[in-house]
């Protein structure tokens, strides 16, 4: 193994109950004096939406909202929302949501003052070095559930509309200058998007504890991350009012997206395919695959989730933990396979080689081919 890597950890973060009421004083701080607010069609209307144009407004910043962001977003979305933010003069972006919003504002403030394209951008090689960094706005990020973590990553999931493929947008400054956790934000997210979006930050730290990448910070932050989730998931999804679980929840989301860079796996690389093609939910899909990857990786990952397990209380080692797996799958009624999920009449081959082509399968700690790829999709199925 060699004991070499490039590490980076994320930004400020004002933390606990009630923060949003920072808002204002968090864009000043960033140096936006006309805030784009940027968030998903779901939550345009929803109370915690309006009160924190409320709070902008009130700070003398405007009320300015951009809401048309499909639930996987698209380069269109990202073409009208740009357009909105030039016409309106903007100089900032309050990324407002789960991680659609969250991914689309980020694109909208880096891609508002570029004259490329948004693909010229693709996190390939360096291609992140095309962009004009002094152009790109600043981003104050609010999570509004606890799952993608994409308030403290540098990159975007964004989709392709003409081959419906997944694609990530990075550059280091599209990281967010602060962000607000406020857990109260959370508290009414309904049940299913709790269990979706809990797992899913749940498989970024068990992808993250499997990647064969030498990062030891990281592999600590996904071990407690995994233990938060066990913790306080069941009670958040049991009880949406209890703000102690919820708070745990954001900061394991949190957590699980910055243990990420250390790598992720099979179980996004699938997922990310699956969701552009067949729109299903990304952290549920995640939930759905999950099993199958566990086993898919046994023989690499096994002795090192026995000590997961000893530090989780799971009895059992290896086996124990994917036990666990699936009750708590079962217990928040995640579907058993993708067809369960709704994915219907798919092209196991066109989903494979996209699999294939996921950056995420650089992480997996068994090496993905065509012929592995497919059995473990048509496994999933």
């Amino acid at each position: 193994m060699l004991l070499t890597g490039n590490w980076s950890y994320p930004t400020a973060m004002r933390f606990g109950a009630g923060r949003i009421s920072e808002i204002a004083d968090a864009c000043k701080s960033a140096g936006i004096t006309k805030p784009l607010l940027v968030t998903d069609k779901g939550l345009a209307s929803m109370e915690i939406t309006t009160k924190t144009l409320d709070l902008l407004e009130a700070g003398g910043l405007g009320r300015g909202m951009f809401s048309e962001v499909d639930a996987n977003p698209t380069d269109k979305n990202a073409e009208d929302g740009i357009a909105v933010y030039r016409e309106g003069g903007y100089d900032g972006v309050v990324a407002f949501g789960g991680g659609s919003g969250l991914d689309l504002a980020k694109v909208i403030a880096f891609m508002a003052g570029q004259t490329r394209p948004l693909w010229d951008f693709e996190d390939v090689g360096d291609w992140w070095t095309r962009a004009d960094a002094d152009a790109i706005a600043p981003v104050v990020a609010v999570p509004t559930t606890a799952g993608t973590g994409s308030e403290v990553g540098r990159a975007s999931v964004i989709t392709n509309s003409q081959t419906h493929e997944k694609k990530i947008i990075f550059h280091p400054k599209m990281l967010p200058v602060t962000v607000i956790c406020d857990p109260e934000l959370t508290v009414g997210m309904p049940k299913f998007i709790t269990a979706g979006t809990g797992l899913d930050a749940f498989a970024h730290c068990v992808e993250a504890y499997s990647s064969p990448h030498y990062h030891p910070m990281s592999q600590g932050m996904a071990l407690e991350g995994m233990r938060l989730v066990k913790e306080y998931l069941p009670r958040a999804y049991a009880d949406g009012t209890d703000i102690e679980a919820r708070a745990h929840m954001m900061a394991a989301a949190a957590m699980g997206a910055t243990a990420f860079q250390k790598g992720l796996g099979a179980i996004h690389a699938l997922s990310h395919p699956i969701g552009a093609v067949h729109h299903t939910h990304h952290g549920t899909t995640n939930a759905v695959c999950m099993p199958a990857v566990l086993q898919f990786n046994k023989s690499e990952i096994s002795d090192r989730f026995d000590s997961v397990s000893a530090y989780l209380g799971i009895e059992g080692g290896f086996a124990g933990f994917c036990a666990y797996v699936d009750d708590l799958n079962a217990s928040m009624s995640i579907p058993k396979t993708l067809t369960e999920l709704g994915v219907k009449d798919p092209d196991i081959d066109k989903l494979t080689e996209a699999a294939l082509r996921d950056p995420s399968t650089g992480g997996n700690p068994i090496e993905m081919n065509f012929e592995n790829t497919k059995a473990l999709l048509e496994a999933i199925m």
